[in-house]
């Protein structure tokens, strides 16, 4: 899943940045999200198989906090870009003729609540192990994973420029 997550991310990325046509705000946000779900599933997921591996369950004082904030810092960027594309799809279509005034790149710093509130709402309700490891592996692991064919492989854009980077020569 973890190899999956990346791998699709980085196509995301490449499709985006190698086609100027798909250089608009909605994709530039599209690539951003990819990079941030990256950071995001790296920061736990390469530390769990570790642990898997070594059946070890000791993270040191340290590893612990800058885990958690580089898991905090991602999880923070996915959060502001999902919502600042909501909003680049609402002006887009209630204020279509404003769209190129109101999003104008110069203005620009900068599936995932739903699991985000579940396991904080779980832990507050039941204090079952599984059920807090079955929410958190649905946020840190499976919603990276699909926002690549939720966001981008189900678009007509992008499907064309990755069929244009697959039938060039290397």
């Amino acid at each position: 899943m973890y190899l999956v997550t990346v791998l699709g991310n980085l196509l995301i990325i490449l499709a985006i940045n190698s086609d100027s046509p798909l250089h608009t705000p909605m994709y530039l946000f599209l690539s951003n999200l990819s990079l941030a779900d990256i950071g995001f599933i790296s920061t736990t997921v390469p530390n769990m198989i570790v642990g898997i591996q070594t059946q070890s369950r000791v993270t040191s004082y340290v590893g612990c906090l800058t885990q958690m904030s580089f898991f905090l810092i991602f999880g923070y960027m996915d959060d502001m870009l999902l919502t600042v594309m909501a909003y680049d799809r609402f002006v887009a279509i209630c204020h279509p003729l404003h769209y190129q005034v109101i999003m104008n790149p110069p203005l620009f710093v900068g599936l995932f609540y739903g699991p985000t509130i579940g396991v904080y709402l779980a832990s507050a309700v039941s204090d079952s192990p599984r059920k807090f490891a079955v929410f958190s592996v649905m946020y840190t692991v499976v919603t990276p994973m699909l926002n690549p064919f939720i966001y981008s492989l189900r678009n007509k854009d992008i499907k064309t420029v990755l069929m244009k980077l697959q039938s060039r020569p290397f």
